[in-house]
């Protein structure tokens, strides 16, 4: 295996890919197929760039974003492969993790998938997955998952989006679910209310055991449980009528969202921080909230 991992990275971002095509062609079908007033809602498409300070090749992505649709008020699905050389602040972030060598070879590469959905109906419930790769010269590593956000819980609902998760994790080892789903718990928690920023789901960071092709693997299976838990749960809600109470209760919680977004979410520190493009970091801001 090589130092710098250059088939590993092509790999990597090639499933992120992969995934995100097999998503966005997943969630134009549910446009199509629904009901309701107005054209299906289709994907636009913008390239990204991220900055860097000398002007040089940086990386970019493809920001996929759907507004006012049938069924989703607004969702993205983005992908990005940045390169570079990390700046001072971002360096003592990774140093404070644990990641070796930074202050020798600021070098970094990273690539994912990133996706939020927002619903028209307030009783389909919101949704984030996210899987990536990151690399330094000194270490690389997985991180991601994906975590169910209703306005209007259902029990049932949140019975299926884990059930699918866990048969898709079992496979990699026997209480790796119960592990990445109490670390979403943890990670999806809003401190300053004192609660959960949803109803969980699985989450994982810095996952090098030392096998890259058993973490990728195991990143994968967490991409290909994101449809089957989260589509059925759709497709059962979408038709269900709702009233302005509902509405308002969605754009209230939509407000918890923003929040734990801005204030704490990782990966929009680094992506701001890094120069990504902002409009492709903030892509998971709903196009509507409320606060009381």
């Amino acid at each position: 295996m090589s130092s710098d991992f250059k088939q590993e990275k092509r790999r990597a971002a090639s499933w992120f890919r992969t995934l995100r095509d097999q998503i966005v062609t997943a969630f134009e079908g549910l446009e199509t197929a629904h009901d309701g007033d107005g054209p299906p809602g289709r994907f636009e498409l913008r390239e990204t760039k991220r900055d860097s300070a000398d002007g040089a090749d940086a990386g970019g992505g493809l920001m996929s974003v759907m507004r006012a649709g049938r069924v989703f008020e607004k969702v993205g699905v983005n992908v990005s492969e940045v390169y570079g050389e990390l700046g001072d602040a971002a360096q003592k972030a990774m140093a404070a993790r644990g990641v070796p060598g930074m202050k020798d070879d600021p070098r970094f590469w990273a690539s994912g998938i990133s996706l939020v959905a927002h619903m028209q109906n307030p009783h389909a419930p919101a949704v984030h997955m996210n899987t990536r790769m990151f690399w330094t010269p000194g270490a690389w590593w997985f991180g991601g998952g994906s975590d169910l956000n209703p306005c209007i819980e259902y029990d049932e609902d949140t019975a299926h989006f884990h059930g699918v998760q866990k048969a898709q994790l079992d496979p990699h080892g026997e209480g790796l679910y119960t592990e990445l789903k109490a670390w979403a718990d943890e990670y999806f928690y809003v401190p300053h209310r004192g609660r959960a920023r949803g109803v969980g789901g699985i989450f994982m960071d810095d996952r090098n055991s030392g096998d890259w092709e058993a973490d990728f693997a195991l990143t994968q299976d967490i991409g290909r449980a994101f449809l089957p838990a989260y589509l059925p749960l759709v497709e059962k809600r979408i038709a269900q009528s709702w009233s302005d109470a509902d509405k308002d209760v969605q754009l209230i919680h939509r407000g918890l969202y923003a929040e734990y977004n801005l204030v704490y979410d990782r990966g929009t520190k680094f992506g701001l921080a890094t120069g990504h493009d902002a409009d492709a970091v903030l892509m998971s801001l709903p196009p509507m909230a409320k606060w009381v």
